[in-house]
């Protein structure tokens, strides 16, 4: 199996969030394609006789989870500040859809909005389920702990504390959020849809 490299991103700069802090977050992605790497070379070393290290490779094949879904969440993230901010405009299909799902764009903002605030580390996600031909918002613990099997991220807002905490200090969780989305490429997000309907 090749190894993974990591993405390279053009972001520019951003409303409250620093380039500093998103230099930083950057390493911390970098570390999980490195760890995503490393884990999947020890599995195979360990696999060579399964039996005798049947304990460490159950723990390592734990840890591949969140170390993959780590370095894909931050794939998502990312690619949302990339060319800038834009607004969706309203004959998106993404926003139709939304429309659809949730009976308005603002419903689902909201709600969206407050899954971000939930108290703990993780991820405020948008998904695409294929099976049902709709939109789900879910909460993330960690990195992998309720992601939704067989549903496509659409949209990821990292709500670990290294996000935001250097810019906005841990009472300014509110403001971060806001911000992420005055940040945000929207086109980007389209296209993620876009592809999952495929």
């Amino acid at each position: 199996m090749s190894q993974f490299t990591p993405k390279q991103f053009k972001i520019p700069k951003l409303i409250g969030i620093s380039p500093k802090n998103i230099e930083e977050h950057l390493k911390l992605y970098s570390g999980y394609v490195t760890n995503t790497n490393l884990v999947l070379e020890k599995i195979k070393e360990y696999k060579k006789d399964a039996e005798k290290h049947s304990y460490v490779l159950g723990e390592l094949t734990r840890r591949f989870s969140f170390e993959y879904n780590g370095m894909r969440n931050h794939e998502i993230y990312f690619s949302t500040f990339e060319g800038g901010p834009s607004q969706m405009s309203d004959s998106s299909p993404l926003k139709k859809k939304i429309v659809e799902t949730w009976g308005s764009f603002e419903i689902w903002l909201a709600e969206f909005k407050a899954i971000g605030l939930t108290r703990g580390i993780g991820w405020a996600v948008l998904w695409y389920d294929p099976k049902h031909n709709g939109l789900l918002n879910s909460w993330v613990d960690e990195q992998h702990l309720g992601q939704l099997n067989g549903c496509s991220m659409i949209l990821a807002m990292d709500m670990w504390e290294h996000s935001y905490v250097a810019d906005y200090q841990s009472s300014g969780k509110k403001k971060y959020v806001e911000d992420f989305f005055a940040n945000m490429n929207w086109s980007v997000i389209e296209d993620y849809y876009k592809k999952s309907i495929l």
